[in-house]
């Protein structure tokens, strides 16, 4: 199941990077976007809005002020789910994504990942 991440960076220090790396480790096919070009593990991060298909999750790492410019890019891809992490929550996009029977978690993709949780509801 692919997995695209919204905010993803080259900073090492940033949870978006460290979510790819290890949503790589377990296995998942990753589709890095973000602002500025690079890549992660040999990854590119694409600047653009690529059109993925079969998307599973969309997990974001941007703070809602810069989430609406990407509300249309992301219902487009037809997630099962859309993981807001910490810092991500946004009440209006989660009303949006749920009215397009999207489910919506507010979680840290790292903390569902290292306790199992990411492929539990990857299964339902």
């Amino acid at each position: 199941m692919k997995t695209v991440v919204i905010g993803a960076t080259t900073n090492p220090e940033r949870y978006a990077y460290l979510a790819v790396k290890r949503l790589l480790k377990f296995g998942h096919e990753v589709v890095p976007v973000g602002k500025n070009e690079g890549e992660i593990d040999g990854i590119k991060i694409h600047t653009d809005r690529p059109d993925v298909k079969d998307v599973h999750t969309v997990t974001l790492y941007l703070n809602p002020m810069h989430q609406k410019e990407v509300y249309d890019y992301i219902l487009s891809l037809h997630p099962k789910r859309i993981i807001f992490n910490p810092g991500a929550e946004n009440p209006e996009f989660e009303t949006i994504a749920k009215k397009n029977g999207i489910e919506v978690t507010e979680a840290c993709t790292l903390v569902l990942l290292s306790t199992g949780m990411y492929e539990t509801a990857e299964k339902q």
